[in-house]
């Protein structure tokens, strides 16, 4: 199978359920389809997998992955092109008819996961030439993407319906009342633990894994979910597994003219974990976001250029190759997703890049943060991981806070999550992970059985580097509030399920 794999399969399975309505809870098959006629080969049961990947391609689900990740943190300001909706986050007002809160493309692809994992199993007693082996990894992926899903879900709104059992007949569109996102985590967790049982390791193709549910990217998965959960130890070792696999490398960054293009603009290197799979037959919506062709919604945040990425006074040609990964300094362009080289930009057409869930940086990085956060005398292991990371980057001494200050402490906890979370910016700059970054350092307690919420200190200094400065304290004022830390459940929903309660914030606004 070729690298195009998720575009020209035959969809069969994913044709009947998407053809449903449009709502998660009135999900339902064509008229006339009743369980026992939807596979009877192990053909189809990998169409069926093979499209839940292609169906996350669609610029509803890709949207969000980088609004929901990016809109209300630091490092986005708005242009002429920037739509209604997208300036109200950006103001601080959220309401509930914000279309960007509209969640029905995650469940849409948590229903085909739930459709994989009723039907699968029953096809093995259909198609003789089905094996196990072949059962277990397309479950795998399913569990895997259904975890994913519902951990974007947990991240964005907190408390949310779990809805584990396939809508494919009438009788089973439900209402679902909202489950607490202690509850949706724990629920990911065993998703993932019973993916990493049955996921595959290889696929014997290098696009097939990055671009599926190995049992690396699940480790990736899991470790980000531990951090959110403070189950330190088990990030930790999480990471290890994708660290200890030999597997995957950082891209050489210094003295590599190609780096930029292996990274973002080929794809599948070397670093890659997890990624959305496009390409010039199915490319990505970022163009249009951020060109001027198309009229540009985002500019990189001024503070990108003067605090993330800041001049180096002593050697103003010492550069962070990231920097020029990130941003153009004449225009404010975002550029990870406009270019073709460090020089030279794409067009519409050349608009597939790949959506990056992890990369090999991230592993490191969220190893180090478990090392801070969850043990005592383990801050020198996570500097080194840093440094790693920074050596591969060229990045200016003035933005590391250990050089020429003989007060830091790599064993003092603010301290070393301050510098994680400033990496992390710079590695992961545009790549939908900020807010979710800030959010989870935030709301950690102090120690173990702790309040929470120690470092609402990172969320307030957010607001004041990037907020208008006459919404500032208002947009603080709100934040004090945990409950708006997550999106409003979408007015639709709340016509359409009668069991579901607005999250408190939003009550009567």
């Amino acid at each position: 199978m070729k690298r195009n794999f998720i575009y020209k399969s035959v969809l069969v399975v994913v044709a009947l359920v998407a053809s449903a309505c449009d709502s998660w809870l009135e999900l339902k098959p064509v008229n006339g389809i009743v369980r026992q006629d939807y596979w009877k080969t192990k053909e189809q049961v990998q169409s069926a997998v093979i499209g839940i990947y292609g169906n996350m391609l669609d610029s509803d689900l890709t949207e969000k992955l980088f609004l929901w990740g990016e809109l209300r943190a630091d490092m986005l300001m708005e242009n002429s092109g920037i739509r209604f909706n997208e300036m109200e986050v950006i103001n601080g007002n959220i309401v509930e008819t914000n279309v960007i809160a509209d969640w029905r493309p995650f469940y849409r692809i948590i229903n085909y996961c739930n459709t994989v994992i009723e039907l699968a199993p029953a096809v093995l007693e259909e198609d003789r030439t089905f094996t196990q082996q072949q059962l277990d990894g397309f479950l795998g992926e399913a569990y895997a993407i259904r975890g994913l899903m519902y951990f974007y879900l947990g991240r964005s709104f907190g408390d949310v319906p779990l809805k584990l059992n396939a809508t494919i007949s009438d009788d089973q569109a439900v209402a679902l009342p909202k489950s607490s996102q202690a509850q949706v985590f724990n629920q990911v967790a065993k998703d993932l633990e019973r993916a990493e049982q049955l996921a595959v390791l290889t696929y014997g193709n290098n696009a097939h894994n990055k671009g599926r549910i190995t049992k690396y990217s699940v480790n990736a998965i899991q470790a980000d979910l531990y951090l959110w959960k403070d189950q330190y130890d088990s990030a930790r070792i999480a990471c290890d597994k994708i660290i200890n696999s030999g597997q995957f490398g950082l891209v050489q960054g210094s003295n590599n003219p190609q780096w930029f293009q292996q990274l973002y603009v080929q794809g599948n290197s070397s670093e890659a974990v997890f990624s959305l799979q496009f390409n010039a037959q199915k490319t990505n919506p970022f163009y249009s976001m951020f060109s001027t062709v198309t009229g540009r919604r985002f500019l990189a945040a001024n503070r990108v250029l003067e605090d993330v990425f800041p001049p180096d006074p002593v050697d103003p040609f010492n550069v962070d190759i990231r920097s020029q990964a990130s941003v153009r300094v004449s225009t404010g362009a975002v550029w990870k997703y406009l270019g073709f080289t460090l020089q030279d930009s794409r067009t519409l057409n050349d608009s597939y890049a790949h959506w990056i869930f992890y990369r090999f940086a991230d592993v490191l990085l969220m190893k180090a943060e478990a090392l801070v956060a969850g043990e005592m005398g383990r801050g020198e292991e996570a500097l080194e991981l840093i440094r790693r990371i920074r050596q591969r980057a060229n990045a200016s001494p003035n933005t590391d806070p250990t050089i020429d200050n003989q007060s830091f402490d790599p064993n003092a906890k603010e301290d070393m999550i301050d510098f994680i979370l400033e990496e992390r910016a710079r590695e992961f700059a545009f790549e939908g992970k900020r807010w979710y970054d800030i959010l989870r350092n935030a709301r950690r307690p102090a120690g173990a059985g702790g309040a929470p919420y120690a470092r609402q200190d990172i969320l307030n200094q957010m607001v004041i580097d990037s907020a208008p400065s006459e919404r500032q304290q208002s947009i603080i004022n709100k934040y004090n509030d945990p409950n708006s830390h997550y999106w409003p459940i979408f007015q639709y929903e709340l016509f359409t399920n009668k069991s579901l309660e607005q999250n408190p914030f939003y009550r009567g606004r």
